[in-house]
Formats: C-alpha cells, sequence, structure tokens
C-alpha cells in the first residue's frame, strides 16, 4: 500500500469495517505479539498519554493510528487499571473531531479535577497549505468515559515555532501549570515551555525552564515533572542532542534530570543534576510519568522510537507500552522498578540453578537471577539448540560490566544505531538480574531497578532455550506469564 499524505489523514468514517476487522486479526494472531503489556489492537501506537488517578482507578491513554503501521491522523485509546497490571480496554476516547485538532489529538496529560479528569494536549491542525498551528486544548471526561467540552487554551506564542507541544498539566499550591515541549523561533533549539493559569482558561506563559546550561538540541518532546522521594524529577526527550552533552546510542534518547525542586514563577530547577539516560536498552521513548494520590511515583514508556522501522510494520501493525515502573531514589540514583502486581501474573514457579536453565521457555515468562561476584559469562534468551541464534546478556561482574545483545536474535531492528547497549556495575560484586520476556518485548532490570534495558528483538519463536554458555555459580527462580488482554 503507498500511504499518500492523503490516505494517512482519510478521517476513521472513511475506513470500512472489514479493513479494521482484518487489521486487528493481523494484529492480535502475530507471533510478535505482546501479551502482558498495553499493545496496538490494530495499526500502530505511540506515547502514552493522561497516565493518571481517576475516580478510584489509574488510567492510562495512548496516541493511535489503527489504520496502519503509519504515522497518520491520530487519536486517544482509553484504558483503565486497579493494579497497574491488569488493564481494560475502554476503546477509543479523544477524537480528532474539531478543528484545532483536525490532523491529530497529539500528545499530552491527565488530571483529576473535582470530580472530572481533566485532559490537556495538542491538538495537530494544518490549514489547506499544510501549515501548521499546535493548539493546546482542555477537555473533561466524566466517571462513564465520555470527554466533551473541548476548548482552545493557547497556541505556540510568535517566539516559538510550530513544534510546540506535549503538555502535561501540574497543580501546586492551587495555580496550574504547564509545562511543554518547544522550539524556539530564533536559534531553533529545544527547550521545555512553562505555563500557569489560575483557572484553567486564562493561561500566561513564564518561560523557557532553566534545567541545564547545555544546548538541548533542535527539540525537546515529551517533558514530564515527577515527584520523587523529596525530589523533583524531569524527564524529556532531547532531539539533536550532541554526545558530548550525554552519551546516548539510540536515534533520540529519554533522558532525566534530578532537581531539589522547581521553581515555576521563575521557571528553573534548584541545583540540578547532569542528564541521564532513563532507558539503557534499544527502544524506550516518550515516558510519561505522574504522582498517585498516595505519592507514589509511576512511569510508563512507549516501546518504539520515532523515525524508526520495525519487523511487524509489514503485518500492520507496531510498537507497544513497557510496563508500569515505580520510581524512588536512593543514593542519588533514579530507580526504577517493576510494580508489586507484576507477580500476580506469575505461574509454574521453578526454582533454577543448572547451566541449561529452560529447553523449552515458551516466549512469554519472567526469569530472576542472582549472579555471585567474579563471573564472566554470556546468557543466552531466545536461543537456537547450538546458542549461534539468542538475545544475549553478556556479564562480567568481576570487571562489572553488562551489554545486552541483539545482534543475532532474528530480524534487524535499526542496525545503523548499534546492537549492543553496555552499563557499567559496581565491580567484584554480586549481579541481581530480573528479566521480562513478552513475545518480541525485553524488558530487564539490573540490581533492583539501578539500570533497565529495554528492547524489542524478532527470534524465531521456535527458539525457546535459555542457557548460559559455561557453568555459572548462581540462583535464580522461573515462571511463566499470564495473559492480560
Amino acid at each position: 500500500m503507498e500511504w499518500t499524505r492523503e490516505k494517512r489523514y482519510l478521517p476513521y468514517k472513511d475506513w470500512s469495517a472489514e479493513t479494521l476487522l482484518h487489521l486487528q486479526a493481523q494484529a492480535a494472531n502475530s507471533k510478535y505479539q505482546m501479551h502482558y503489556h498495553l499493545r496496538p489492537i490494530s495499526g500502530l501506537i505511540n506515547d502514552p498519554n493522561g497516565f493518571s488517578y481517576f475516580n478510584g482507578e489509574y488510567h492510562v491513554f495512548y496516541q493511535s493510528y489503527p489504520f496502519g503501521a503509519v504515522h497518520g491522523l491520530k487519536s486517544w485509546v482509553h484504558f483503565k487499571s486497579k493494579d497497574l497490571v491488569h488493564w481494560q480496554n475502554l476503546g477509543l476516547a479523544v477524537q480528532p473531531d474539531c478543528k484545532a485538532d483536525s490532523h491529530g489529538a497529539y500528545s499530552g496529560s491527565a488530571k483529576e479535577i473535582n470530580g472530572k479528569l481533566f485532559l490537556m494536549y495538542t491538538g495537530n491542525h494544518r490549514d489547506e497549505n499544510w501549515v501548521r498551528t499546535p493548539y493546546q486544548i482542555g477537555a473533561w471526561m466524566d466517571k462513564d468515559g465520555k470527554v466533551s467540552d473541548k476548548t482552545i487554551l493557547f497556541k505556540n506564542p510568535d517566539h516559538i515555532t510550530e513544534h510546540f507541544r506535549d503538555p502535561q498539566i501540574i497543580e501546586k499550591d492551587g495555580i496550574y501549570y504547564a509545562i511543554l515541549g518547544a522550539q524556539d523561533e530564533e536559534n531553533k533549539h529545544g527547550h521545555i515551555d512553562v505555563w500557569k493559569s489560575e483557572d484553567l482558561k486564562d493561561w500566561q506563559e513564564l518561560g523557557f525552564l532553566k534545567f541545564s546550561d547545555q544546548d538541548m538540541g533542535y527539540m525537546i518532546e515529551c517533558p514530564n515533572l515527577v515527584n520523587v522521594n523529596g525530589h523533583s524529577v524531569i524527564i524529556f526527550c532531547p532531539q539533536g542532542l550532541d554526545k558530548s552533552v550525554a552519551d546516548y546510542d539510540d536515534i533520540y534518547p529519554n533522558m532525566y534530570v534530578i532537581g531539589d525542586e522547581v521553581d515555576f514563577e521563575n521557571h528553573k530547577v534548584i541545583n540540578p543534576s547532569t542528564l541521564h539516560n532513563l532507558d539503557e536498552g534499544f527502544d524506550v521513548y516518550a515516558t510519561q510519568a505522574f504522582n498517585a494520590p498516595d505519592g507514589k511515583a509511576y512511569e510508563i514508556s512507549w516501546v518504539g522510537l520515532p523515525d524508526t522501522t520495525y519487523p511487524t510494520d509489514d503485518e500492520g501493525w507496531a510498537n507497544c507500552l513497557s510496563q508500569v515502573k515505580e520510581l524512588e531514589i536512593k543514593d542519588g540514583k533514579l530507580l526504577q522498578k517493576p510494580v508489586e502486581a507484576i507477580k500476580s501474573l506469575r505461574h509454574d514457579e521453578e526454582k533454577i540453578t543448572s547451566q541449561l536453565i529452560k529447553e523449552n521457555s515458551g516466549n512469554q515468562y519472567e526469569l530472576e537471577l542472582e549472579i555471585a561476584a567474579d563471573q564472566i559469562g554470556n546468557l543466552h534468551l531466545a536461543a537456537n539448540d547450538d546458542l549461534s541464534q539468542s538475545l544475549r546478556i553478556a556479564f562480567d561482574t568481576q570487571n562489572g560490566t553488562l551489554t545486552l545483545d541483539r545482534s543475532k536474535s532474528g530480524k534487524k531492528v535499526a542496525i545503523d544505531h548499534g546492537e549492543q547497549r553496555t552499563v557499567s556495575l559496581a565491580k567484584n560484586s554480586k549481579l541481581r538480574l530480573n528479566i521480562f520476556i513478552d513475545h518480541s518485548l525485553a524488558e530487564i532490570f539490573v540490581n533492583d531497578g539501578e539500570h533497565v534495558l529495554t528492547g524489542r528483538f524478532f527470534a524465531d519463536p521456535s527458539h525457546q532455550k535459555i542457557s548460559f554458555d559455561k557453568d555459572i555459580d548462581y540462583n535464580g527462580k522461573f515462571w511463566k506469564m499470564d495473559t492480560i488482554l
């Protein structure tokens, strides 16, 4: 199929029900499809949106283009959960049905206010000459999931280009603030822009957030502020960031800065840290985080990257969301851990100690390992019989390194940006791994969330061997994992 501009922005009503059912079946029946993560019902998904707590349950939306594995006319699909693990699909929630979002409901956030869920998002509008105006839109969702009362809040001011999007709504001391990704008109540099309102209707710009003296590249997307153990953590996606500022391998990184607090009125982070990679794997972007009513900080990410193709594109679907992770700060480090409820998916527990962990693992499991200090070796996942094909974890607990290698794990993905990712660990120390495999998704938690490496891989589904390449001093457990959708 040739994806012309006209086809990508065809109104949803102009697509046939048969086409949509066919795409849904392709996605559901794919051998690469995830089963305990949020994934496309059909077509392409990208950014998680509106991650929030409302009416006694957790809510998340994802950007969706349901008619193919391409970026087109975007909408929001709605899910809710009581435990951040089991999700109920509530269907299409935010549709591109007004002038302000005529060419897509882009990313945004949500917050419970006065018994309703306030949604704030970017409406993508283009005129007949294809000139974009990014409108920031407010809307309200009631307890029945109905979205109404869309209102234009503000658009890009003259000193900001059309690249102005992804608002996060924040409340502090009775005042509402919003932070957005922005590109300045003069230098075409990326920024986080801060806005303020007392009533969610009249908004004023406070200025670009000061959180680093470094140039952040040509655009910042998906800025999020979350409070973690009394610290302010800014999570964001800089595009065009010079690697001398922060080292990364993906086409665009997802990064964070830890500060003491954010001074909104003076739009600055107090005592900001240097930049850090949020995920040190291959495919995490557009992470969205929020504080639940009990103060706990949670995040969920898009597992996919802009301007990147994946093997399932040929099947008409693409991407997924990560599992939800709880955030903590310990000894100045941001830790990302699976939420407690993920354990409810476990079944058929096995204790393991041998070199060959599993001959036939299946493609949907969790593996927990503790490897003794001063061990050097390779752990092969989704491997064939002779271990020549696998998703490989190379570890050296003597010198303190771990490498995730997907170069021999099946179909290729984004090889221009490398097929290995390496993290540094404490030397001469034991290594703890929690490995989640969901068909074509790997999430690897290192040393209780000190590092997380997330990546897609597209191995032959019959490759189900898990094994070390030699005898290793370790102990571990293996569980099969339930399906959630």
